[in-house]
């Protein structure tokens, strides 16, 4: 016997199909890049069935936004919880955020930043107070477990942090064919780090990246 789900189920599933296939077409190809067709066509049903669930392509996007951003929160909020050695959660969370974000192989921030600035203008306001918590607590933590130095402004160094995971996103100075946003942010990671860590977080660091590189 088959189970039949009411209509509001049926249709809530469909909503959540279509969010799932645009966001992963977003990240691959990009805000602009991606038209409502490319989504039905990926799907196999109508842009009519689409705009039943959403109005326009604006509309979408910021579903598609607001929902990544939340597993993403959830998921860096899951890493903060456990209390690791401050520099291995910096890169748990890299890790979580790289594989939500599929390498950002089309730059989906620059484009999100030039064709929907006000959809991207809400993103950075979330993301800011998400790292500001986030960042904050990781340079109390590794200022008291003497991995980061104790004289460090931690409202300052959580706020140069955030402006440079921002900025090593921009793809005219950072073009993707030269530096993969994995690397790009691989990069920076041990660039802020080794900016703040003590001799004892220096070693920290290098047992880190040892370890990791023989994986």
């Amino acid at each position: 016997m088959f189970l039949k789900f009411p209509a509001y189920i049926c249709a809530l599933l469909m909503k959540n199909k279509i969010t799932e296939t645009a966001t992963e077409l977003f990240l691959n190809l990009g805000f602009k890049s991606v038209t409502m067709d490319d989504i039905a066509n990926e799907m196999g049903i109508s842009k009519k069935t689409i705009y039943t669930h959403f109005s326009n392509k604006t509309e979408l996007i910021t579903e598609v936004t607001g929902s990544l951003f939340c597993v993403i929160k959830e998921g860096v909020d899951m890493i903060c919880a456990l209390e690791k050695n401050s520099i291995e959660e910096l890169f748990e969370i890299k890790r979580l955020v790289m594989e939500h974000l599929k390498d950002e192989k089309s730059s989906p921030q620059y484009q999100l930043q030039k064709y929907y600035p006000r959809i991207y203008a809400t993103l950075k306001k979330k993301q800011f107070d998400l790292m500001q918590d986030c960042v904050k607590s990781n340079l109390v933590r590794g200022i008291e477990s003497g991995v980061y130095r104790d004289n460090l402004n931690v409202d300052f160094i959580s706020r140069i942090y955030f402006n440079g995971i921002v900025g090593i996103k921009d793809n005219e100075l950072f073009p993707l064919k030269t530096f993969s946003m994995d690397t790009l942010l691989e990069y920076f990671l041990e660039y802020h780090i080794r900016g703040i860590c003590t001799e004892k977080g220096l070693e920290t660091l290098h047992k880190f990246i040892t370890t990791n590189q023989s994986l």
